[in-house]
């Protein structure tokens, strides 16, 4: 089975801005990286409330306003 190594690339859009992707393997659940950081489940909350408000969006939306000329240097 081929196994991937922890990734993690920043990427720049221009228009859209900077993006980190991380390709991490675990063994743990989120709710267990929660309960031992309760930074990350107040992080996640804010977010969330971000989101509702209209302040944010989706990866489906980024991904969908994204043109080739995003691309183009």
């Amino acid at each position: 089975m081929f196994k991937y190594q922890d990734v993690i690339q920043t990427i720049s859009i221009p228009g859209k801005g900077r993006f980190t992707l991380v390709l991490q393997e675990e063994e743990q659940s989120i709710s267990e990286d929660v309960a031992a950081n309760p930074a990350l489940d107040e992080m996640i909350t804010e977010s969330k409330q971000q989101y509702q408000q209209g302040l944010g969006y989706s990866t489906r939306e980024l991904l969908e306003s994204l043109t080739s000329r995003d691309f183009m240097s």
